[in-house]
C-alpha cells in the first residue's frame, strides 16, 4: 500500500514537472493514464495557475469535462472563471447535463442565459429541462443522457447502436424500452443483450416490471429506492409515465452525502454552517436564531429555579445536584433524538408500532433512570454522611427525569413528522433546553415535597 502511494505521488510531480518543462504530449498521455478521480485528485493540488492554464490548453473539452465533473460546486466556478470563454462554453457541452444544472445553478441569471446562449443546442435543452423542476427533486437531479429503445428493435440493432451512442450515455447497464409514444414499458439489461440471440427483438427480452420514481418524488426517497432494489440507475418519468431522464448510484451517493450533512446541521442547530467555506458573518447569522431562542427558553430554566428559591435556601445541598439533573436530562433526551431522526430519516420506522417504539424508549429511559438512580445513591451515602433523605430525592428524580427525557426526545421527532417538517429540525440543542426544565421541576417539586425530612 505504501509503495503504491509513493508511486502515486511520484507520477503527479512528474505531471507538474511535464508541464513545467513543455512537454505538453508526455503530460497529456501520463495523465490519461490515470483513473479519471486520481486526474482530479491532481488537478485541485495544482495552485499554480499558469501551469493550469496551460491544462486548459492541451486538454480537450471532453477530457477537462471529465475533470470538471469530479471537483465541487465552489471548485468548478473558479476553474470556469480562469478558462477561455469558448473553451469554457465547450466544456459545458461535454458535461453531463444535470452536473452543467447543479453548475448553473449557483450564477446570476444573466450569466445563465448567456451561457446556455452560447451552447450548443442540444445540450442547453437539455440543462433547462432540467433547471425547471424544483431542487431536491428526481427532476433537478436526473441525467438526459440515456439510450432509449423500441419494443420492436432487435438485440442486433441495439448493440450496433450501443457502440455508437454508449460514450455519450449516462450509463449502458440498464437500457429503458419505450413504446411510440415515449411512454416507458420495459427494462433491458446489458448482460439480456449479450446472453440473447442478434435477430430476437426486444418485446421478447425486456422485462416489464419496471421499477421507476416520479420527476417530482423527493431526492431522499429516490435514494431509499435505489437502496432497496440495489440498482445502479433508476428511469423518471413524467405523470403520464413518459421516459424523460435517469437517475444513476454516483449522484445517489452525493444526496446521501448532502441529506446526512442537512440532518447534523438540523440536528446540531447549525444547518447551512457546516462548511469549511462558510465565513464567520455567514455561520453568525445561521446560529444566531437557535441561539437566541434557546437563550429565552434558558430564562424559563432561570425562572423554574427562582420558583422553588425558599427551597434552595433551606437546603443549599440541593444546589449542588443541579448540573448533574440538567445534564442527564439533555443526555438521555439527545440520545433518543438521535435515535428516532435516524429511524424516521432512512424509513426503517413502522408508523403502525408507534406506540411499541415509545414504550420501548420509555423502558430504556427507566432502566437508565433506574441504573443512575442507585449509583448515585450509593455515592451520596458515602460523601454525605448517609443522608438517606438526599439520596432519596436525587435518586427519584434522576430517575423519574431519565424516563421523561427519553419520550421527550423519541415523541417531538414525531409530532414534527406528523407535520411533514424534517425531523432533524427537533434539535439536540432544543430538546437538551427542554429537558433541562421538566428536570429542573421534577427535581425541585420531589426536593420541595421532601423538605422537611431533609431538614
Amino acid at each position: 500500500m505504501m509503495m503504491r502511494r509513493v508511486n502515486k505521488a511520484n507520477l503527479f510531480q512528474q505531471l507538474k514537472d511535464y508541464l513545467e518543462e513543455n512537454k505538453l504530449d508526455l503530460f497529456q498521455e501520463s495523465l490519461q493514464s490515470l483513473h479519471i478521480q486520481d486526474q482530479v485528485d491532481w488537478f485541485q493540488k495544482l495552485d499554480d495557475k499558469s501551469l493550469r492554464q496551460k491544462v486548459y490548453s492541451v486538454l480537450t473539452p471532453e477530457q477537462l469535462a471529465d475533470i470538471l465533473q469530479g471537483l465541487e460546486i465552489d471548485e468548478q466556478k473558479n476553474v470556469m472563471d480562469e478558462m477561455d470563454r469558448n473553451k469554457w462554453i465547450a466544456t459545458l457541452n461535454e458535461m453531463a447535463s444535470d452536473d452543467v444544472a447543479d453548475y448553473l445553478t449557483e450564477l446570476r441569471e444573466q450569466d445563465v442565459n448567456a451561457a446556455l446562449g452560447e451552447m450548443d443546442q442540444v445540450a442547453a435543452k437539455r440543462v433547462k429541462k432540467i433547471m425547471e423542476y424544483q431542487e431536491e427533486t428526481a427532476g433537478a437531479l436526473m441525467a438526459t443522457e440515456y439510450i432509449a429503445i423500441k419494443t420492436t428493435d432487435t438485440v442486433q440493432s441495439v448493440m450496433s447502436r450501443l457502440r455508437d451512442e454508449a460514450p455519450e450515455a449516462e450509463t449502458i447497464y440498464y437500457i429503458y424500452v419505450t413504446d411510440t409514444e415515449g411512454s416507458l414499458v420495459g427494462v433491458v439489461s446489458l448482460r439480456d443483450l449479450i446472453t440473447n440471440e442478434p435477430e430476437v427483438n426486444i418485446e421478447d427480452v425486456m422485462s416489464t416490471r419496471v421499477v421507476s420514481v416520479k420527476v417530482n418524488q423527493d431526492q431522499e426517497e429516490v435514494a431509499r429506492l435505489i437502496q432497496k432494489y440495489d440498482f445502479l440507475a433508476v428511469p423518471v418519468i413524467t405523470d403520464d409515465n413518459k421516459l424523460v431522464g435517469i437517475i444513476t448510484v454516483d449522484d445517489i451517493l452525493d444526496v446521501i452525502e448532502e441529506e446526512a450533512t442537512e440532518d447534523f446541521g438540523e440536528i446540531s442547530a447549525v444547518r447551512g454552517a457546516t462548511g469549511t467555506d462558510v465565513t464567520a458573518w455567514d455561520a453568525a447569522k445561521k446560529r444566531a436564531p437557535w441561539i437566541i431562542m434557546l437563550m429565552f427558553l434558558g430564562l424559563i430554566t432561570a425562572e423554574v429555579i427562582g420558583q422553588f428559591e425558599e427551597t434552595l435556601e433551606a437546603i443549599v445541598i440541593l444546589a449542588a445536584f443541579i448540573p448533574l439533573i440538567m445534564d442527564s436530562a439533555g443526555n438521555t433526551g439527545t440520545q433518543s433524538l438521535a435515535v428516532m431522526v435516524r429511524n424516521l430519516a432512512i424509513g426503517t420506522f413502522d408508523k403502525r408500532n408507534v406506540w411499541r417504539v415509545l414504550r420501548r424508549e420509555f423502558f430504556t429511559g427507566v432502566m437508565i433512570g433506574l441504573g443512575s438512580a442507585i449509583t448515585l445513591a450509593i455515592l451520596i451515602m458515602i460523601f454525605y454522611e448517609q443522608n438517606l433523605a438526599l439520596a432519596g430525592v436525587v435518586g427519584t428524580s434522576i430517575l423519574l427525569t431519565l424516563s421523561v427525557s427519553t419520550l421527550t426526545g423519541s415523541i417531538i421527532p414525531l409530532i414534527i413528522d406528523k407535520f411533514k417538517i424534517d425531523p432533524a429540525v427537533a434539535s439536540g440543542p432544543f430538546i437538551t433546553t427542554l429537558n433541562d426544565i421538566m428536570g429542573l421541576l421534577i427535581y425541585f417539586t420531589i426536593a420541595t415535597s421532601m423538605i422537611h425530612y431533609l431538614m
